[in-house]
């Protein structure tokens, strides 16, 4: 099977945009800034409640969930 991995790059700059620092966000999102990073990093995934609750504090329309969550690396 392959190994799928993620490009969070527009995540992190809408998080910029909108928190100004990944720490601020990860606080509103209930998490740890580690473990944020570890999901940002590709090294855990986010639960769908996570996506979910990340949509709503960026003022994100459920339809972008694919541009900030599931956009592949190439």
């Amino acid at each position: 099977m392959e190994n799928v991995e993620f490009d969070f790059s527009e995540l992190r700059g809408k998080i910029k945009a909108v928190y100004g620092r990944q720490d601020l966000f990860a606080k509103d999102m209930c998490m740890s800034p580690t473990s944020l990073s570890c999901k940002m990093n590709g090294k855990t995934e986010f639960t769908h409640e996570e996506m979910a609750k990340a949509i709503k504090l960026l003022g994100l329309n459920d339809d972008s969930i694919h541009k900030y969550f599931f956009s592949r690396k190439v």
